[in-house]
């Protein structure tokens, strides 16, 4: 994945470099590559090739770096540190940081658009379909809208359980829906297989948001890479303070029986799948 990512930017000291610098700073600082993995996992399954499987894999990279990139700025978390290392702005500055992340949104989906000439029907049919899922996914309705809800839902004590399943389906949920999606389509699934990506997707993307609130509330700094127990300083709605830690811990663990269920039909086809979903429900990172 660092290779196929490498390859899909343009080099640091391209004019002007600056930005080149910002956007790789934070695309290599580390990280699990949960999401172009899904995207591969998905589409292998549905019998696809990693070379038509890539550009969504790192569209999709790049579109959670940008997101991460912005989550990290004072008008938003504010926070220091992201993957063990100081966020972008606080190297680069706020501004430079801002436009790292506007870069790697939009080439994201450059990539994307860019299909190969002697690409046939099928191929960009597919693409196009991807396209418009990770676009849906990235936009009002999935990521932004529920970072715009995570914000407005910090310091209330109203927010229920219903109202905060909403937002992390829709904050992180939904990306990791579009990588697994996405990768079906793109790998050729036929649409009973493509409905259970989606349960299966539907389940990890929320079982991923309650254990990041779990790991905020009970690892330390060095070990989650960025600065731990500001969800609760920072007054956000979680699992962990509407249920307790125990009470989301089985929340997830209900969640990856549900995976699981969902992808039992594939059979081995689904090996790297199913391991990605034991990963996440039980990483400690």
């Amino acid at each position: 994945m660092d290779e196929a990512l490498a390859a899909a930017l343009p080099s640091e000291s391209h004019w002007p470099p600056t930005i080149h610098r910002a956007v790789r700073y934070s695309l290599f600082a580390g990280g699990k590559r949960i999401r172009p993995l899904l995207v591969l996992a998905a589409g292998e399954a549905a019998g696809g090739t990693a070379e038509a499987l890539m550009p969504l894999a790192c569209a999709v990279e790049m579109i959670h770096t940008y997101s991460l990139i912005h989550d990290d700025l004072p008008a938003m978390d504010n926070d220091d540190l992201r993957r063990g290392k100081p966020t972008s702005h606080k190297v680069f500055g706020e501004a430079i940081a801002i436009l790292a992340g506007d870069a790697l949104l939009t080439r994201a989906f450059h990539l994307l658009a860019d299909a190969p000439p002697a690409a046939r029907g099928d191929d960009v049919r597919r693409r196009l379909r991807a396209t418009a899922i990770l676009g849906e996914a990235a936009g009002t309705s999935g990521l932004i809208g529920g970072q715009v809800a995570d914000l407005e839902a910090e310091g209330r004590t109203d927010v229920s359980l219903a109202d905060l399943e909403r937002l992390h389906r829709a904050k992180t949920g939904a990306l990791l829906a579009a990588c697994v999606v996405g990768g079906g389509v793109l790998g050729g699934a036929g649409e009973a297989d493509l409905a259970r990506l989606a349960q299966y997707a539907d389940a990890i993307g929320l079982a991923f948001q309650v254990v990041d609130d779990v790991l905020d509330a009970t690892e330390g700094a060095d070990q989650l890479g960025k600065t731990a127990g500001k969800d609760a300083a920072a007054g956000k709605a979680t699992y962990v303070r509407l249920m307790g830690i125990d009470g989301a811990r089985e929340i997830a663990a209900r969640l990856l029986r549900e995976a699981l269920a969902a992808i039992e039909p594939f059979a081995e086809r689904g090996a790297l799948l199913r391991a990605l979903a034991v990963l996440i429900v039980e990483r400690h990172a």
